[in-house]
């Protein structure tokens, strides 16, 4: 998915996700498995929320996104909150060209899912194992099958202010466990609304499913929780499901 105008209007619509509580599980996780870390690479990056954070925690991020709309809004961020981000464009798929290896790589906010195959899955794993250093972590989300069904499915969700409105109808897609969110949003430009029609494609697969592609990527598996917590276990109405990963010594 390549956001155009909807990438400065999107801080705007997710002003109440829990950003706070990704940057936390991502410094608990490096806390409990890899301390010492120094690098990070957070692909997916969008408008910057979540690599600003880390950034200012002491971490060299950098960010990348298919979406250069998107860059453009993360870089403004970065300057405003005086941390230095290396941002590029580039594909999770074809992670390439970087200067040196990193000690964690992270792709949050159910990116993942917007990736419409398996085969883009497992290049994307493949992809993310090859800029990581020996022992560095690996850490994702996605949504959870629970929540393509029953949050998403055949719901409407809308929301009205004075700057920008919207209404957002999910149905499920032709693929299993996929839906698509249909939505319309109305931005405030002077005495004018400007309206954007946009369609997000996402699709999730199982525990075990995602557990297979990284094995076959080389990657161990730490830890599998859900909805934020380290130390949970995923459990039927999970919505969000993490996994921590290592990068396994590769033999030569």
């Amino acid at each position: 998915m390549i956001y155009k105008g909807f990438a400065y209007i999107y801080d705007h619509l997710m002003k109440d996700a829990p950003y706070d509580q990704w940057v936390g599980f991502i410094q608990d996780s490096i806390a409990k498995y890899h301390k010492g870390a120094t690098t990070l690479l957070d692909v997916a990056c969008g408008t910057g929320e979540i690599a600003v954070s880390l950034a200012k925690n002491n971490l060299e991020v950098t960010g990348v996104d298919l979406s250069e709309d998107m860059l453009t809004v993360a870089q403004s961020k970065a300057e405003r909150n005086k941390v230095n981000l290396l941002l590029l464009k580039q594909d999770m798929r074809k992670l390439n060209g970087f200067p040196k290896l990193f000690d964690v790589v992270t792709i949050c906010c159910d990116s993942l899912n917007y990736l419409e195959t398996k085969e883009d899955i497992k290049a994307t794993f493949h992809s993310v194992f090859e800029q990581l250093k020996d022992d560095g972590l690996f850490i994702f989300d996605v949504h959870s099958i629970h929540k393509i069904h029953h949050v998403f499915a055949n719901h409407t969700f809308a929301d009205q202010d004075e700057e920008v409105s919207f209404i957002w109808n999910s149905f499920l897609g032709d693929e299993e466990h996929s839906i698509e969110h249909d939505m319309t949003f109305f931005v405030r430009r002077e005495q004018l609304y400007e309206r954007y029609d946009e369609v997000h494609y996402q699709r999730t697969y199982s525990i075990e499913e995602y557990t297979s592609l990284l094995a076959a990527a080389s990657f161990q598996v730490l830890k599998i929780c859900s909805d934020f917590q380290v130390e949970s276990q995923p459990h039927s109405s999970a919505e969000r499901i993490f996994f921590i990963c290592q990068k396994t010594k590769v033999n030569s």
